[in-house]
């Protein structure tokens, strides 16, 4: 199971990929012509969603994108894919990374069978890159107060946020691998615990609700987490949500 991701460290590497953004746009401002390495596009509008989708269709060995972001560019993306796929792109990577809320089940379905085409799942919030044969980038960052989309062709800006992305994937969890915690029952059990971490039950409180004693409750907590790959109750109650393993909290 891949190993519950810090999400420290990822606000860390959002800000390096924010600053070596800023950094190349300033180092290249007075380059901004057809062959700059660095062209800003306004996040606001559908220039995004229309370079996304450009530069999936040039891609001819690799792509890997990030999609924790805006609707629009993500089903840009997908259908892009898609489109790569089937014109024969069999040949050529591609590496995807999102969240629950942008992951597309249509797409994993179709692509299941796909040996090249890879989908994880994280927490990253925030962010749409997509890189294009190590050699091309479109990055998007938004938050409260910051919002920037950038195409980035600098030599020096490119490997580093390949770096990042493998970071970042290699923290995620693959779609193709589903939590099992055994028979139904035992599900069920699970469940029920997940949602007593939840909501903050206390451990008394819990065990007499599932007719349990406190050791035993502690020890499926115990178990539960050891499942998750989570280093605390908080930790498993945000990964099994990620998982859909819980409803929406109302």
């Amino acid at each position: 199971m891949t190993k519950f991701q810090n999400y420290d460290d990822f606000e860390e590497e959002l800000l390096e990929v924010r600053t070596l953004i800023e950094a190349t746009v300033a180092k290249h401002r007075e380059r901004r012509s057809r062959n700059s390495l660095v062209v800003k596009l306004d996040p606001s509008g559908n220039a995004v969603v229309a370079a996304a989708a450009r530069l999936i269709g040039q891609a001819t060995r690799c792509v890997d994108l990030v999609l924790a972001t805006d609707q629009e560019i993500s089903r840009s993306a997908y259908g892009a894919l898609d489109q790569l796929v089937q014109d024969g792109g069999a040949d050529i990577r591609v590496r995807l990374v999102c969240t629950y809320a942008t992951l597309d089940q249509g797409f994993v379905a179709r692509h299941a069978t796909a040996h090249r085409v890879d989908v994880r799942v994280s927490r990253v919030s925030s962010l749409a890159a997509v890189i294009v044969d190590s050699r091309i980038a479109l990055v998007c960052a938004n938050s409260a107060v910051y919002q920037r989309a950038s195409v980035v062709q600098a030599p020096t800006v490119i490997p580093a946020l390949r770096a990042l992305f493998d970071n970042v994937w290699r923290r995620a969890s693959d779609t193709s691998e589903p939590v099992d915690f055994g028979d139904r029952a035992r599900t069920e059990t699970v469940l029920q615990v997940l949602e007593c971490l939840r909501a903050g039950v206390t451990d008394e409180a819990a065990a007499r609700m599932l007719s349990v004693s406190v050791r035993t409750y502690r020890r499926y907590v115990a178990e539960i987490l050891a499942q998750l790959g989570a280093d605390s109750r908080f930790q498993a109650g945000v990964r099994a949500a990620e998982l859909g393993l819980l409803p929406p909290a109302r």
